[in-house]
């Protein structure tokens, strides 16, 4: 994908988006094809990061005992050992705590403990502690890097559908950052299709969260299902 053709895709969802009064995010969607994500060699799962900080940062709850109690203490939330049962007693404050973290860090040796109080409001959502994001750790760790990193992180997953969505950041970027970050994702993706870009990518769109969509191609951009308002007519005085 030329970067050219992404920063003329951008211009042109700039172009068909009424202006709203908040921050949109700039959304990525991708249609796949061809494949069989019941096999665990074709499933997409992974985890990328982008160049440039989204606008809003993800959200991070670390699970943890007293050994990394204080190095932990660079994410947004964290819950003890001690505090684990709690949890589980509280099935309300659970399912807001699954909802409210977008990843969440686990000490490696507490992992049977966290699955036990926490797996069974944070796997139906995929939140699960994620080795591939390296959010299981040791009790030595040095978590700053991974806090760092994790706030330029975006998840690519296939789930029931052929479908990949992921956020590239919002309205008030510039063109070239998110056409940076829209390249990141999609450089990432098609080096884990089987099959490549030609066969098992459909389409490549974004979106804004209130427009409609432009479709990415390598001949340019266009734009999907785009409403054009039309200016209500001057009734002629009599």
């Amino acid at each position: 994908m030329d970067k050219h053709v992404v920063l003329e895709s951008i211009k042109k969802l700039r172009e068909i988006s009424p202006k709203r009064k908040f921050d949109q995010t700039l959304d990525i969607s991708v249609n796949l094809s061809k494949l069989d994500i019941k096999n665990p060699d074709q499933k997409i799962d992974l985890f990328v990061q982008l160049p440039h900080k989204l606008s809003k940062e993800p959200k991070v709850c670390a699970l943890i005992g007293k050994e990394l109690s204080t190095k932990a203490k660079t994410f947004d939330k964290l819950i003890m050992q001690e505090d684990f049962s709690n949890y589980s007693k509280d099935k309300k404050e659970l399912k807001k705590l699954a909802r409210e973290y977008d990843y969440f860090v686990a000490q490696a040796n507490l992992m049977a403990e966290i699955g036990t109080y926490f797996g069974k409001a944070l796997a139906p959502l995929g939140k699960m502690p994620n080795p591939k994001a390296g959010c299981i750790v040791p009790s030595t760790a040095d978590l700053d890097p991974l806090a760092k990193k994790l706030k330029t992180t975006v998840r690519l997953i296939t789930k029931e559908q052929l479908v990949v969505k992921a956020v590239a950041g919002t309205e008030s970027m510039k063109d070239e950052e998110l056409a940076d970050n829209i390249l990141a994702v999609y450089n990432a993706l098609i080096h884990k299709l089987p099959q490549g870009e030609k066969v098992n990518m459909k389409s490549f769109l974004i979106k804004f969260t209130m427009s409609s969509s432009v479709q990415i191609t390598d001949k340019g951009p266009i734009a999907k299902n785009v409403k054009i308002e039309e200016k209500p007519k001057k009734v002629a005085k009599k």
